[in-house]
């Protein structure tokens, strides 16, 4: 009897899948599956929604970023020849693909990518420059003002050097930074002959802190000094070039306008109305600018976003304004995005001068920056 019931505790029902070989397939609740379902529906029209109206475009920027990324993660230098071929087989393969709807956002955003990569490999070359790597003394330089700072005590010029004569200068510098004393700074655009003290670039004063000698790297400023004696000024051994005489320019405009400021406007209120217009922020006093960083307002008397922000609404709102008196045109255009190329445009002109407080940002990516605020707009 005993053997009988457990005989009878072992017995199951028959199982078809036995015979077959296999288990039976997984079935996943009714619920579960209408919410995959759902889902995956959701996902295709928010993806239809976002490719149809050519919203995809924005991404080109973070492509583009993406590429410059690459460039900084790679483990040696990589030849510009190499990155403009990379880019040219990329865009290749954009014009071929271009008739394929899902290939030619791949090879777009790839193409992107090979750009950033082939920006920053560009730039690295055409900045590429000597810089000092000893202190040096008593060496005789030559060369054109190209830049005029004015300070508290003194005063700083930016030489592009025509003649260097040193006997420990091994390298062949191409441009330096100087400080003279207060009032014997050369207009900008002069040839001028002086002796001086050379210094490597500063490196940062603490780990982690603002980079000297990155920010006079990518101002291709190969080493900073003093002027020992009376700085000269002689006859040029050739004509200033445009780029210099552009400089020259921009810099009686930018005196003029100081000196008609604080001609009106006498002491710090004058140095600050110059500070917000012209850029010039030498002349604050000191406890005027102490005053200004313990309260956190120092910001405000850089060219910053604050400036471009109200620059660019007023140009905008006049070219729109432009625009809308001409009904033919405006009509037949979308004018809003019209304006916001010309500004886009205009501003490749003025970014040097904008960010010349930021050359630690060089390396990025102006133009897609400009195709992503083209199309917001």
């Amino acid at each position: 009897m005993v053997e009988q019931s457990r005989s009878r505790g072992r017995a199951e029902a028959w199982r078809p899948w036995i015979a077959a070989g296999r288990r039976p397939a997984l079935a996943w609740p009714q619920g579960l599956t209408d919410f995959a379902r759902r889902a995956a529906q959701r996902v295709r029209e928010w993806t239809a929604a976002e490719v149809a109206p050519g919203r995809l475009v924005p991404w080109l920027a973070i492509a583009f970023g993406c590429g410059t990324i690459i460039y900084f993660a790679v483990e040696r230098e990589p030849a510009p020849w190499a990155a403009a071929a990379l880019l040219a087989a990329t865009v290749a393969a954009v014009i071929l693909c271009r008739h394929r709807p899902f290939a030619f956002p791949a090879t777009l955003g790839i193409a992107a990518m090979a750009a950033g990569f082939a920006t920053a490999t560009v730039k690295r070359e055409i900045i590429a420059h000597p810089v000092l790597t000893a202190p040096v003394w008593n060496v005789e330089l030559a060369g054109f003002v190209e830049l005029r700072e004015e300070r508290e005590r003194s005063e700083r010029i930016v030489v592009r050097l025509e003649r260097t004569d040193g006997a420990r200068l091994n390298e062949p510098l191409e441009r330096v930074r100087v400080s003279v004393r207060k009032g014997t700074a050369p207009a900008v655009g002069s040839f001028v002959e002086f002796k001086a003290r050379l210094s490597p670039p500063l490196e940062p004063l603490r780990p982690g802190g603002y980079d000297f000698a990155r920010d006079m790297y990518f101002q291709r400023i190969g080493a900073s000094g003093f002027v020992l004696g009376r700085i000269r000024t002689a006859e040029a051994p050739h004509a200033p070039g445009l780029r210099l005489r552009y400089l020259a320019v921009m810099d009686g405009m930018r005196e003029a306008i100081d000196k008609r400021i604080r001609a009106v406007l006498p002491g710090d209120k004058g140095a600050i109305a110059s500070a917000l217009i012209t850029g010039k922020r030498d002349t604050i006093s000191a406890p005027v600018n102490e005053a200004m960083y313990v309260s956190g307002l120092a910001h405000v008397l850089s060219i910053s976003g604050y400036h471009m922000a109200v620059v660019a609404g007023l140009m905008f709102f006049a070219f729109r304004a432009a625009f809308a008196l001409m009904p033919a045109f405006s009509s037949r255009h979308p004018i809003k995005n019209w304006v916001t190329g010309v500004l886009a445009r205009a501003a490749l002109y003025q970014i040097g001068p904008i960010y010349r407080h930021f050359r630690e940002a060089e390396f990025r990516p102006v133009l897609p920056c400009f195709a992503l605020c083209y199309r917001v707009g």
